[in-house]
């Protein structure tokens, strides 16, 4: 594109435009057909390529068609925006979005992932801490792939929780976000243990047994049914390790570990046999022999033991005891004097190993 140089027409200068000049007698720039009609080409050619119908009447598809072809190249734009409340996204607001909920539960929706919008990207960001349910929502029919392996067309939308948890997500002009990263990836329904109490952001819940809404959480609800790990609510006592199908229509069930200890399940090992997933285990002990003296001394007792005057409630130091044993009596103060070495521990309710309590947290997206 170029001046109109080689085109012989009135008022040109060097193949530039003038303004007329009354007092010199010198006219104003007449400009050639060719060259009108080929700057028009010019701009409609960028807006055809931006997969656009060039429209007389409208007068930004120049602008519109530059930032679609831009964002081909780049979709990321250098934009913030920051919400306070529900809202539906404009095109010119995607880039990094700061969401504060903590006002209330609010919905986020995105605009229409189609070929006006192109492909672009947009980081959504939570920034505060409360509880209040932060849903960011793809438009209409839209839907956001993610969890493919439990529904090919991923979900329509998502949520963020705690304050930092955020997803980078890119439409494909057909109708799609795609995710190309998110503060936790760690995979849906993934149980670990935690140092602190506060639940972290990135999508955890603690393992307390609650009932959710699967409208509410529509991929979780599908890893349940999927896990094997799936009882009815009327069946849930004894198997409180696995998931229920709630009321049957609207709700479910998490497991809930809390207070338990945890084993690996047997799958057909052979050393705890028929055990399901998620079941309950009573509590134990291994089959053994108590060992009582039957003299006065120590000589025919396991080592070590407690003296002579423990033994017996009518201890006499030349006959063996007539009267029970206290080492095999609850309670008993000698042996219930912690866990030192040369101490069984304490006597309980329950048989149990030393132990560490940590919190339980699950991964609900």
């Amino acid at each position: 594109m170029d001046y109109p140089k080689s085109v012989p027409s009135v008022g040109l200068v060097n193949g530039r435009f003038v303004d007329e000049n009354p007092l010199a007698g010198t006219p104003g720039s007449l400009i050639p057909a060719v060259w009108g009609n080929s700057v028009t080409q010019e701009i409609l050619g960028v807006i055809s390529s931006a997969g656009m119908t060039p429209s007389e009447a409208d007068n930004g598809q120049l602008i519109k068609a530059l930032q679609t072809i831009l964002g081909r190249s780049s979709p990321m734009r250098s934009v913030v925006t920051r919400l306070t409340t529900s809202k539906v996204l404009a095109a010119d607001e995607l880039g990094l979005v700061l969401i504060d909920s903590s006002a209330g539960a609010s919905t986020v929706t995105l605009p229409a992932a189609n070929a006006a919008l192109g492909v672009r990207d947009v980081i959504v960001r939570r920034v505060d801490n409360s509880g209040n349910r932060l849903t960011v929502r793809a438009d209409g029919n839209d839907r956001v792939r993610f969890h493919t392996h439990l529904a090919a067309n991923g979900y329509p939308f998502l949520v963020l929780m705690g304050s930092g948890d955020w997803w980078h997500l890119r439409s494909d002009g057909t109708g799609v976000w795609w995710p190309l990263g998110r503060f936790d990836a760690t995979p849906l329904g993934r149980i670990s243990f935690d140092s602190a109490r506060q639940v972290l952001p990135g999508g955890y819940a603690v393992l307390n047994g609650n009932l959710l809404s699967r409208s509410d959480w529509p991929w979780l609800f599908d890893l349940a049914q999927s896990s094997g790990v799936m009882v009815t609510e009327a069946t849930r006592v004894g198997s409180e390790g696995a998931w229920t199908n709630g009321d049957g229509a609207t709700t479910f069930r998490l497991p809930d570990i809390r207070g338990e200890f945890l084993r690996v399940l047997d799958e057909a090992r052979g050393v705890d046999v028929n055990r399901l997933a998620g079941s309950r285990q009573a509590d134990a002990l291994e089959s053994h022999n108590h060992f009582l003296p039957t003299s006065s001394g120590t000589a025919v007792r396991p080592t070590p033991s407690l003296p002579d005057s423990l033994w017996d409630l009518t201890h006499d130091v030349n006959a063996a005891p007539v009267s029970g044993t206290l080492g095999t009596t609850f309670p008993n103060a000698a042996y219930n004097s912690g866990d030192s070495v040369g101490n069984i521990g304490g006597f309980s309710t329950e048989t149990r190993p030393r132990n560490i309590a940590y919190p339980a947290r699950i991964k609900l997206i």
